[in-house]
């Protein structure tokens, strides 16, 4: 009589399921904590050698500049642009970048430029400097080192607009614009560099300070309060109205500069928030038939003109922050690596507001 067949042995592979599963919802909960971790450099700022510090006097250390600085004729426009750029640059080996980071380069080249510095190209000349940047995760940790590489990284911004100041300014009417760390830088220049230097204030058009973080109880100067007004500072951050996945407060980590150069939590102070929509620092309600367009300019050749998509998002300033409508427009959808959903998105909602509004303080300044 023949023995019945062995039961096959479920429990190793129901176990080996048990422990893949477990390590899968693992990964998935501290998967930022992992991304986190992988972009620390793991050394104190103290004993860290920084990269090599870019001369200014050459054309390789600037992104963007025109071809003669000195060329001022008649087809010149009337105001130049200082542009610093958005965080390019992960981390992960250093604190701060090399300006010949190429990745980074990449990056603003095809992302950056063409969304943020784009919407200035008809206002004015545009001088962009390459700066050793602090990284990405600088931003995400409130540790001393990771000030200490954005104090640095001012030290860079700060020599380059002296430098455009004293050889290609000419004494021309110009514009200051920083995005995101760049935008920090920007807040801190506007401090030491222009409103305690009058014969520098007098000359400012505009700051636009796009998703960075001002004190509205310590502005380096007056905001701009209605469209048309010249010499005043125009300042956001922003979040979609109504994001179940919008996560925390963009306020809630924010860091902003102290009067003696020094780098502290907002601490639930009130921040500035001015409407691209209004062209106001202002509370009021701004709806969607109102914006001007936005683009999504990433790819395109530096002097290609986007195309506009009009009424695509309404603002509020909400408690500091700008709330937006979820774009109309499934072109303005986040992309990319964790890392670049983490940084300023590759399109702006605000393309053809802040042309416009940048046009007209222009304007005021120079018919004055």
């Amino acid at each position: 009589m023949s023995e019945p067949a062995p039961r096959p042995r479920r429990w190793p592979a129901l176990t080996l399921l048990g422990v893949l599963l477990f390590l899968a919802v693992a990964v998935a909960v501290f998967w930022d904590d992992l991304q986190r971790n992988a972009l620390d450099p793991k050394l104190p700022f103290q004993t860290y050698t920084p990269p090599k510090a870019p001369d200014y006097a050459q054309r390789a250390a600037w992104y963007l500049m025109p071809t003669d600085p000195g060329a001022l004729g008649a087809a010149a426009p009337p105001a130049d642009i200082f542009f610093l750029s958005p965080t390019t640059y992960d981390g992960g080996e250093q604190w701060n970048a090399p300006i010949d980071d190429r990745k980074g380069g990449k990056q603003f080249r095809t992302t950056m430029a063409p969304n943020y510095a784009g919407p200035f190209v008809r206002v004015g000349r545009i001088f962009a400097p390459r700066y050793r940047q602090a990284s990405l995760y600088s931003a995400m940790t409130l540790r001393e080192d990771a000030r200490e590489a954005r104090k640095f990284a001012y030290g860079d911004a700060a020599q380059a607009f002296r430098f455009y100041l004293d050889h290609d300014n000419h004494g021309r009417p110009f514009v200051l614009v920083g995005v995101e760390q760049g935008g920090t830088l920007a807040a801190r220049l506007l401090a030491e560099e222009v409103a305690a230097k009058p014969d520098v204030r007098a000359r400012l058009a505009a700051a636009y300070l796009i998703e960075t973080v001002v004190a509205a109880g310590a502005p380096p100067i007056a905001p701009c309060r209605r469209k048309g007004e010249a010499g005043c500072l125009a300042a956001w951050i922003s979040d979609y109205d109504g994001d179940p996945a919008a996560g925390a407060s963009p306020l809630e980590r924010a860091v902003v500069w102290t009067a003696n150069g020094e780098l502290e939590t907002l601490n639930r102070r009130p921040a500035l928030c001015f409407n691209p929509i209004l062209g106001e620092t202002t509370n009021a309600p701004a709806p969607a038939r109102l914006n001007l367009g936005a683009a999504n300019a990433t790819g395109l050749e530096w002097d290609a003109r986007p195309a506009f998509l009009a009424r695509q998002v309404g603002a509020q300033c909400r408690d500091g922050i700008l709330e937006i409508t979820p774009p109309k427009s499934g072109a303005f959808q986040r992309t990319g690596s964790w890392a670049d959903r983490r940084k300023v998105p590759g399109f702006n909602l605000f393309y053809a507001d802040l042309e416009a509004d940048a046009l007209a303080r222009v304007a005021a300044l120079t018919h004055r």
